[in-house]
């Protein structure tokens, strides 16, 4: 009898589950509807309730769950040694777990989840990405290069709080997000050191709305970063799709510090990529660099290896799982799905410029 409403109660969360996974994937009708009565109001309400406050709700909830999590292990062992005693209460303990962890994911699924299975910004905008990778890599690292040395001699770092309130005037300038008060601000984490362990620049709390950065990050990387986290806050969930829309907004600014930001973000993938077909090509054409941008580069170098350990490493594989079992099949390597997006976006607003960036 202890067991009964549990149980059902159980049943109902794998019900909700499944329904689920059966409502948003290969169904492009139900994600606009999902966009337009679920994600938007919701996110424009959740920006209502935490955006006012200055520090991260959301970093403060995730350390009320390890808390509980600790509690939860600390009673699994209690009751596994009593296991005679108190079988029935470590059964009913896993019971709630699972039943608590089911209903997270569906908080996580009708919260912000779901915008996985959104056509890509490429499908979206109509680009052109048909053409072979090896034919316009080294293109647009030049193209991205040129426009590093033309941005470097009036580039200035801006603040934190600077680069927050332009992206968020830029997202409503530039773009047609329609969460109210377009629903857009980056906060500083309260977990800046462990980010720089994990190797994270910023993340998206699904559960209230809010977008995370390292404030330790250098001047030169905050613009495209919050563009990101940004981006995942108007529902753009696949990271290559944040990338591209950041660089989007970015670069459309009149702003030489976004500019550069977001071309030298893009630049860092696309000489990857060169790196990989044409080692030779990559390092002649990283020689054609300022020394402004040199310097920064080597500055992201030294950060990586100040803090590159088991634990980035770790966190990089859980991230690539994560990824893979949410319709991202490169999963961490979809970020790099920027390069062609980008290119392919340039090339459309050489030919037709876009008076204002859609965001679906």
């Amino acid at each position: 009898m202890r067991y009964r409403g549990r149980l059902v109660i159980l049943l109902i969360v794998i019900i909700l589950l499944t329904a689920l996974e059966y409502t948003f994937p290969g169904h492009p009708h139900n994600m606009l509807l999902y966009d337009r009565y679920v994600f938007r109001p919701y996110q424009s309400f959740r920006n209502l309730i935490f955006g006012w406050i200055p520090f991260s709700v959301g970093d403060i909830l995730y350390v009320l769950g390890g808390l509980l999590i600790i509690a939860v292990i600390i009673r699994w062992v209690y009751f596994s040694a009593k296991f005679r005693t108190h079988k029935h209460g470590l059964a009913l303990s896993g019971l709630h777990t699972v039943i608590g962890l089911g209903v997270l994911y569906i908080l996580f699924i009708v919260g912000w989840g779901a915008n996985y299975y959104k056509p890509s910004l490429g499908t979206f905008w109509h680009l052109n990405q048909s053409v072979m990778e090896d034919s316009v890599i080294g293109d647009f690292d030049q193209e991205l290069i040129d426009k590093l040395n033309s941005y470097a001699p009036h580039y200035h770092a801006l603040s934190f709080a600077e680069v927050n309130t332009r992206a968020q005037k830029y997202y409503r300038e530039y773009t047609d997000v329609r969460t109210k008060l377009s629903g857009l601000r980056a906060k500083a984490s309260m977990f800046n050191y462990l980010m720089q362990n994990l190797g994270i620049q910023g993340y998206y709390n699904p559960f209230t709305g809010e977008a995370q950065v390292n404030k330790y990050l250098p001047g030169f990387m905050l613009p495209f970063v919050i563009c990101h986290e940004m981006a995942h806050q108007a529902g753009i969930a696949a990271e290559g799709d944040a990338n591209l829309l950041a660089y989007a907004v970015g670069t459309t600014a009149n702003d030489t510090a976004f500019n550069y930001s977001c071309c030298l973000n893009l630049w860092l993938y696309t000489q990857s990529r060169l790196r990989f077909k044409d080692s030779a090509l990559a390092k002649k054409m990283r020689m054609q660099l300022n020394p402004l941008t040199l310097a920064d580069i080597d500055t992201l170098r030294q950060i990586r290896r100040r803090y590159e350990g088991d634990m980035s490493r770790y966190s990089g594989k859980l991230y690539d799982e994560y990824l893979r079992m949410h319709d991202q099949k490169g999963g961490i390597n979809s970020y790099d799905n920027v390069t062609l997006s980008a290119w392919a976006w340039e090339n459309k607003q050489k030919r037709k410029p876009d008076s204002l960036i859609n965001v679906p």
